[in-house]
C-alpha cells in the first residue's frame, strides 16, 4: 500500500481528516472482498435490538465491553420504563441502575446514559442529533457509537465502525499496515479510504457477522471458509 501523504479522496470533502491514499488495486480488491462478504451474510445487519434512534444510542452505550446478547436481555425492561429521553432526564443514575445491573460497569453507564439524554432534551429538543461532532459531545459517546448510531438509526455515513471483530478482520484480510493493527483511529481512516462511502456502515456489520460466525479470534482455522481462504491471511494460526 502506498505511503505518500495522506489526503481525502475525491467526493469526502465532508471529512475533517486526511485519509490515507490506496491504489485503486486496493480498492478493487476490497470491493471484491466486499462482494463475498454480501453473498455469505445476505442479512447482515445491527444486531442490537431498538426502535427509536435514542433506544439504538442507549443500546450501543451499554455494549461496550459487553456483548449484543447480554445487552438485548436488558433493554426491553429499561426501554419499556423509559420510553423518552425526557423519561431518563427526569430520572436519577440511581434510578437507571437496577434496570443494566446485569451489565459490567453498569453504574457508569447508568450515569452516562442519564447524562447523554439530559442533553439531548436541553441541547437537541429530545432529538438524538445527526452531526459526529454533536454525538462526540455527549456523555459516554466517542466514534464508534456515533458511527453505528448514524449508520443505523439515519443512514448517515461520516465513519466506519471499528470493533474487536473489525480490528482482527482487518488484519487478516490484509487490509491494514503493520504501524495501522491496534489503532482504531488508524484502521477507520484506511477502510473508508478502501471501501465506498454508501457501504461504511454495512461493510461494519458484514465483517462483524464474520468475526462472530467463522473467522473467530480463537479457532483453530476458518481457512476453509470461502472468504477467509480467498481473502485471509493468519486464519489458519
Amino acid at each position: 500500500m502506498s505511503t505518500r501523504t495522506p489526503t481525502n479522496p475525491r467526493g469526502l470533502k465532508d471529512i475533517p481528516f486526511a485519509l490515507p491514499r490506496v491504489t485503486p488495486e486496493a480498492k478493487r480488491r476490497a470491493r471484491r472482498l466486499l462482494d463475498a462478504l454480501r453473498r455469505a451474510y445476505p442479512d447482515a445487519h445491527c444486531e442490537l435490538n431498538y426502535s427509536s434512534p435514542h433506544e439504538l444510542l442507549i443500546a450501543t452505550i451499554l455494549s461496550a465491553q459487553c456483548t449484543d446478547v447480554a445487552v438485548n436481555k436488558a433493554t426491553p425492561a429499561l426501554f419499556r420504563a423509559f420510553p423518552t429521553p425526557a423519561d431518563y432526564a427526569k430520572a436519577t443514575p440511581e434510578q437507571i441502575e437496577p434496570y443494566v445491573k446485569s451489565l459490567g460497569f453498569f453504574r457508569n453507564k447508568a450515569k452516562a446514559i442519564h447524562a447523554a439524554m439530559s442533553s439531548i432534551v436541553s441541547e437537541h429538543n429530545g432529538q438524538v442529533p445527526t452531526e459526529m461532532d454533536d454525538l462526540l459531545a455527549l456523555r459516554g459517546v466517542a466514534r464508534k457509537t456515533a458511527n453505528v448510531v448514524l449508520g443505523n438509526a439515519f443512514g448517515i455515513n461520516v465513519g466506519f465502525v471499528v470493533d474487536t471483530h473489525v480490528m482482527r478482520l482487518s488484519k487478516r484480510f490484509c487490509l491494514i499496515e503493520e504501524s495501522e493493527q491496534g489503532k482504531p483511529e488508524k484502521i477507520e481512516k484506511r477502510l473508508m479510504a478502501l471501501f465506498p462511502r454508501n457501504s461504511w456502515s454495512q461493510t461494519s456489520h458484514l465483517f462483524v457477522w464474520h468475526g462472530r460466525r467463522a473467522c473467530k479470534a480463537r479457532m483453530a482455522s476458518c481457512s476453509d471458509h470461502p472468504v477467509c481462504s480467498r481473502f485471509g491471511a493468519c486464519c489458519e494460526l
